[in-house]
């Protein structure tokens, strides 16, 4: 009877262990990574994120979040790294990261998007290229694990890109 348990509690302690290290890395990562400019005019940093969607035909990716946020930084990682990933994101947006955090909460930038924060961060935001909001998603919809779907984001960024909401792509249909 006393082996089961001390099989299960020493289990518990590996686990556990193992959940605190990933912790501390992902700490340590958030510590060297710095995406977010808490000082940044987020309304002009847009404006010109626009301009240049405009400019490439592509939409705005407004991916919410701060230097803090252990899974903003997780998103960018996974979309950047791989390579299917990033030539996805580059293929149809202009990525701008906005700023949350306690010294910048571009509390009217957030206001002029409908309260994104609502659904916590990372929290995206698609532009067109005039600038008007499309969707904002939950980015926790797109999690898997301690990570991201690839097919759920590869989906979420062809559902949401120009072509996919380009007209004549659906003439004939």
């Amino acid at each position: 009877m006393k082996k089961p348990v001390f099989i299960i509690i020493l289990f518990l302690l590996i686990f556990s262990a193992g959940q605190v290290s990933a912790a501390v890395t992902d700490t340590i990562k958030t510590e060297a990574v710095k995406l977010y400019d808490p000082t940044a005019n987020a309304e002009a940093g847009i404006k010109a994120a626009v301009m240049q969607a405009k400019k490439e035909g592509k939409h705005v990716l407004i991916q919410a979040g701060g230097n803090w946020c252990v899974w903003c930084l997780r998103f960018n990682k996974f979309t950047t790294e791989d390579k299917q990933m990033d030539s996805a994101m580059k293929a149809g947006y202009i990525v701008y990261h906005l700023n949350w955090s306690p010294e910048n909460k571009n509390s009217e930038t957030f206001s002029k998007y409908g309260f994104a924060q609502r659904f916590g961060f990372p929290v995206f935001i698609i532009l067109d290229e005039a600038g008007n909001r499309l969707h904002t998603q939950n980015s926790s919809y797109l999690e898997q694990g301690n990570g991201y779907n690839k097919t759920k984001v590869l989906d979420f960024l062809h559902d949401w890109s120009p072509v996919a909401l380009n007209p004549a792509n659906y003439k004939n249909l």
